[in-house]
């Protein structure tokens, strides 16, 4: 049986100390966006808050906290779309199965549009707090899989969590790649006692949750962090390609007041040579290619 704590399951690697990857083309740089759709229940807690309750009390329903969620799948995510479309960028989807039972609409508008399906739980909340993940993954693998047609290989935890058991079932139901492990500019593969998982360098840090909503920075200072970001990562992978991860969400960065942000991180990663697009299937392809984690 794998030791299933995390550091076992990943033995300590120096990026210098690794043969360096090669990109198709001599490109220097993957930037893998992931949009964030999720369903918030409204009889439960919020996610997460825009506004904090009254003398700190949680009351429900929540409802300014629910309807800031729900401006982004009513108004905010179309932006997403029409940007995508125009950039020619099919992007990660990160998605709670049930926003295809909730938010048809908006599932349909990303499927038709060919962007990615990656697993993110069934509804938002901490893995941890899942009776039955076994029952819950397979839930909403399956149906991923039977509104796109084909299956899908990719799983986002919500909010990143995970417990000791998690990559072991996640393995089990046919899950190739996670993005929970933000621990490396490049893939890397983990163990499980059902194969191996390989990890792909999702982002905290240009992630607009934590930098606008927890550390309620200015919109502009998050284009300016992913510029910098960027920067840095096409100027290392000259010698070494990296990878940078874009995650937004549509109540966040499709804010009327936000979205030039995102448009101008796009312009100024376009105005760049041997920057490749890619969701997180191709990167687990590009990857597996070389490195045969999977058969």
């Amino acid at each position: 049986m794998t030791d299933r704590i995390p550091s076992s399951r990943a033995p300590f690697s120096a990026i210098v100390d690794r043969p360096p990857l090669k990109l198709p083309g001599d490109n220097r740089i993957i930037v893998w966006t992931i949009v964030n759709l999720e369903v918030w229940d409204i009889s439960k807690p919020m996610a997460r808050q825009v506004i904090p309750a009254p003398t700190g009390q949680t009351l429900l329903p929540d409802v300014p906290n629910w309807s800031w969620h729900e401006y982004g799948m009513r108004v905010g995510v179309w932006r997403f779309y029409d940007l995508y479309e125009k950039l020619g960028i099919k992007p990660t989807l990160s998605i709670n199965a049930r926003v295809i039972e909730d938010y048809t609409r908006v599932a349909e508008q990303a499927r038709d549009a060919g962007w990615e399906f990656m697993g993110h739980a069934w509804e938002q909340g901490p893995m941890h707090k899942i009776e039955d993940q076994r029952g819950m993954i397979k839930r909403s693998m399956n149906t991923m899989h039977e509104f796109t047609g084909k299956p899908s290989v990719g799983w986002l935890g919500p909010g990143l969590t995970q417990t000791y058991d998690t990559p072991e079932l996640l393995a089990e139901a046919g899950v190739k790649y996670i993005g929970d492990w933000v621990y490396d500019d490049e893939p890397t593969a983990i163990s499980t006692d059902n194969g191996p998982l390989v990890t792909l360098p999702y982002s905290v840090e240009l992630n607009d949750i934590p930098t606008m909503i927890v550390q309620h920075h200015e919109s502009g200072y998050w284009k300016q962090k992913c510029c910098d970001q960027f920067d840095r990562l096409w100027q290392e992978g000259a010698d070494r390609p990296r990878i940078m991860a874009i995650a937004i969400h549509p109540y966040i960065s499709a804010q009327p007041h936000r979205i030039k942000y995102l448009e101008e991180v796009y312009s100024h990663i376009n105005a760049h040579d041997g920057v490749l697009h890619m969701n997180g299937e191709e990167i687990y392809d590009w990857y597996n290619a070389s490195h045969k984690v999977h058969p």
